[in-house]
């Protein structure tokens, strides 16, 4: 089975519904995933933004999740999921705001891609924390098995 990250909530590549934006409820998405390479010890979450600031002209990818040691046998993040409801062991990683937690699409610009990329890991990292995203992929070096992404896209009306 195919390592895989998914949303009831969108398909790949569609549209992220407004109430998991800065336009809505900022509300985390719920995410589901299946076909957890055997040997992974833990999971990494990185949401990101490529298209920053203005698509037609990206300078940055802008940070919007950053999530680690989550448990290998879970299957997903419900919908706004709160920091007490994560999984036991889940660290949360520092965002492009400078704060942990989720912060939903808000583009000042043009329709943006935003990937969900899950990494099965080989080991647990360090509670060293919170990480940035810059951080975490280095922490992450050597020890990724597989990785799983689910795209959607946001143009704000």
């Amino acid at each position: 089975m195919a390592f895989e990250i998914s949303s009831p909530a969108f398909s790949q590549g569609g549209s992220i519904p407004v109430q998991y934006t800065c336009d809505g409820d900022d509300l985390s998405p719920p995410l589901q995933w299946s076909g957890v390479p055997a040997g992974t010890r833990s999971l990494a979450l990185i949401v990101d933004d490529p298209d920053a600031p203005d698509p037609a002209a990206p300078r940055m990818t802008w940070v919007h999740w950053v999530l680690y040691s989550l448990p290998p046998d879970g299957s997903g993040l419900p919908e706004s999921v709160a920091p007490v409801d994560l999984p036991s062991g889940t660290q949360q990683g520092v965002n492009d705001w400078k704060r942990t937690g989720y912060g939903g699409p808000c583009p000042p610009i043009g329709r943006h891609r935003y990937f969900f990329k899950l990494y099965a890991l080989d080991g647990v990292l360090p509670a060293d924390g919170p990480l940035t995203k810059a951080q975490l992929l280095q922490a992450m070096q050597g020890h990724v098995l597989d990785e799983a992404e689910l795209m959607g896209s946001y143009q704000r009306p």
